[in-house]
Parts: C-alpha cells; structure tokens; sequence
C-alpha cells in the first residue's frame, strides 16, 4: 500500500481527487484502507474501481472480463463460473464505465498528433431495434480516439464523433478520410473552426487551414459495391497525396484502416456479430463493452503494423507496440488487470444548468354577455 499514490474520493474534501498532497494515511492493512487527513474520512483501496464492493474473487471478475472483451459469449461464462447473467453483465457496464473514464484522461488530453484521421459508422442489432455506433481511428498510430452509440444515423451522431476526435488532437491540420455521409463534411467545417480576434464584439470563427477532406462513395448494385469514387472535397489532390506518402497510409483516399478497426470491434464484441443469438438489449452495456474493448485495444494489445526492430541485446528480432505507445500516450504496455485496478480521479463537478422561470399567463375572467331584450 503506498498512500502517496492515491487521493481522497470525498466530495465534500478540499483535496478530492488529487494526488501527491500528503494528505492520505494508511487506515488499515488488513482492510486495506486508507484515511486523509483533510477531511478525517476513510476510504477502500479498491474506491473508484470496477472492484469496489466486489462479493466475489477479484480473479473471477477479471476472467469473466477478459473472456468478454475476446469474444465469449456472456451466457458461456454463465454456464462455466455458475454465474447469473445479471451479475456479468454488472461487471461489463462497471469496467466499461472505468475504461470510459481512463480513456478521457488518457487520450482525450489534446495530445495525440493525429495527422491523418479516418471515421465510419456500422449498424449493431439489438432486441426489438438497431442502433449505429461510429468509430474513429488515428491512422499512422492505429489509435482508437473513440466511438458514440446512436438510435438514428444523423447529423448529431456524426458531430459528436468529431467533437471527440478535436479533444484528442494536438492540432487542427490533418487529412480526413470518410465515407460518403454528407454530415461529415458539415460536422468537420462546423467543428473543425478556431476563433480569430481583432475585432470588437464576438470573434470570427475560421475553418482551419491545413484542414483536407476527402471522400470515397461506393456504388453498389445488387448488395456488391460496382464502382468506387475518389472525391476532394476541402484541399487539392497533391496535398492529400503528400499527407498520405508522409504517414505512409496508402497511395489514395481509402477507409481501409477504419473497416479493420470494424472487423477487430465485431471479433471481439459478440453482440456486433451480424448473425449471432447474443444479443444486448439496452444501449448503455453496448457502450460499456465498446469503451472496454477499445481501451484494451489501446493500451493493452500490440499491434502487428507498429513492431519494430528490437535493440540488439533483447534475444528477439521484433518488438511490440501498442497504438498507445506509437501515438506517445505511454512508453509501455499495459497489464488488462493493470487497465481495470488503477484509481482514476473523479470527474470535476459541473453546476447544473439553471432553468429559465417562466412566467404565468394570467387567465382572464369571462366577460358577461348581456341579455337580449
């Protein structure tokens, strides 16, 4: 137990959520507890974690976990651990709200250089209804900057998509790569926009300069794609051709990387099947099992495309990487138990928005109609 490590969770305490103030104590060791000395309170070592108030074996939790995140149907880890289906599916949306948090401190930071970005949504069948659920992927890193879950297919899932990929890049100059969805175009000239002072009153927003958009609109007939089109929409051809040749990301606008990205969300997620019996039926687990997946992705999974050669010395030729350690979020891999056991501070508290008083109408009594004579 090392307290310099950790932080007081306490809402009400002037140090909630930071770290190195040697404010932290060590309450107990057989309870492994710990106490700051701000506001006297104490707290589990297990506190804003998925473990936290764990009835079972923390192995069991983290087995069932790691089957989940490669692909195992729930009702299998059911039938092999004598589990309820309620108790797994608790665990899933715990971690998943973990992973979603450690992802908005670990890579939605500003600090990703993203250079050439590629987005695309797919459709996921759920009981009774479908939803979509679009992806985005830092290319040259094969970094996942994250995902949104949508009942419809619209203009406010694709600007969500991209208010994410802005929080995770370092800057505003970088190629874009999509489908044919006219919403991503609007999403990114709409998003993609930084103020311009000089004058008085509110400041002029301008599209980013080094913004380039270009699009691939496939044709299909009869369910099988006939025809592709490469269209520029912001930029010229030889600027996206030297972004492609600089980050070595093909010879042409594609979405290749970002329909891999799919492939591996659909072998590791069993409700993204197509033909599958596992079904989820609430959008808040899909979320959960997709901030998961994709934070294993990330940080705890090498990736074939990113080896490189090991320093002589290692006894191995190759050494891997993961997309957190290519795009310089991290300088090593991460554990999955590592993933699910670290304490990540609370979000900052947010005022809630006050409502507008609306006034009262007053009624006005009926008047009375005289008699006719």
């Amino acid at each position: 137990m090392d307290p310099s490590l950790q932080f007081c969770p306490n809402f009400y305490c002037l140090h909630r959520g930071k770290t190195g103030r040697g404010n932290i104590r060590i309450h107990s060791r057989k309870e492994q507890r710990y106490r700051c000395t701000t506001c006297g309170k104490t707290f589990a070592a297990t506190k804003n974690t998925p473990f936290y108030r764990l009835h079972h074996p923390h192995d069991l939790m983290l087995i069932a976990l790691t089957l989940l995140c490669h692909g195992c149907p729930p009702q299998a880890i059911v039938a092999a651990y004598s589990l309820d289906e309620r108790t797994v599916a608790a665990w899933q949306h715990k971690a998943g709200q973990h992973g979603q948090r450690f992802h908005e401190l670990k890579v939605q930071q500003g600090r990703v250089d993203v250079q050439h970005v590629q987005a695309d949504e797919m459709w996921i069948k759920l009981v009774g209804r479908k939803v979509w659920m679009a992806l985005a992927l830092a290319v040259p890193s094969r970094l996942w900057l994250g995902g949104v879950i949508s009942r419809r297919r619209n203009s406010a899932l694709i600007t969500a998509l991209v208010q994410m990929i802005r929080s995770c890049a370092r800057g505003l100059a970088m190629l874009v790569c999509v489908d044919g969805l006219a919403s991503y175009v609007t999403a990114f000239l709409r998003v993609f926009r930084h103020k311009v002072p000089g004058r008085r009153g509110r400041p002029r927003l301008v599209v980013e300069e080094g913004l380039l958009i270009g699009q691939i609109i496939k044709r299909r007939q009869g369910g099988r794609v006939v025809g592709v089109v490469r269209r520029v929409v912001r930029g010229s051809a030889a600027a996206i051709a030297a972004v492609l040749t600089r980050t070595e990301t093909g010879t042409g606008i594609n979405t290749a990387y970002v329909e891999r990205l799919n492939a591996t969300f659909r072998a590791h997620l069993t409700p993204l099947v197509r033909r599958g019996r596992a079904l989820l039926r609430r959008e808040k687990h899909l979320s959960a099992a997709m901030w998961l997946v994709g934070c294993a992705y990330n940080f705890c999974w090498e990736h074939d495309s990113l080896r490189q050669l090991a320093p002589p010395g290692l006894g191995c030729k190759w050494q891997g990487r993961t997309p957190a350690m290519a795009a310089g979020l991290s300088t090593r891999r991460w554990e999955f138990k590592e993933l699910l056991t670290t304490r990540l501070p609370p979000a900052q508290w947010k005022a809630p928005r006050k409502q507008v008083r609306r006034r009262r109408r007053r009624v006005r009594p009926p008047t009375a109609v005289p008699d006719a004579a």
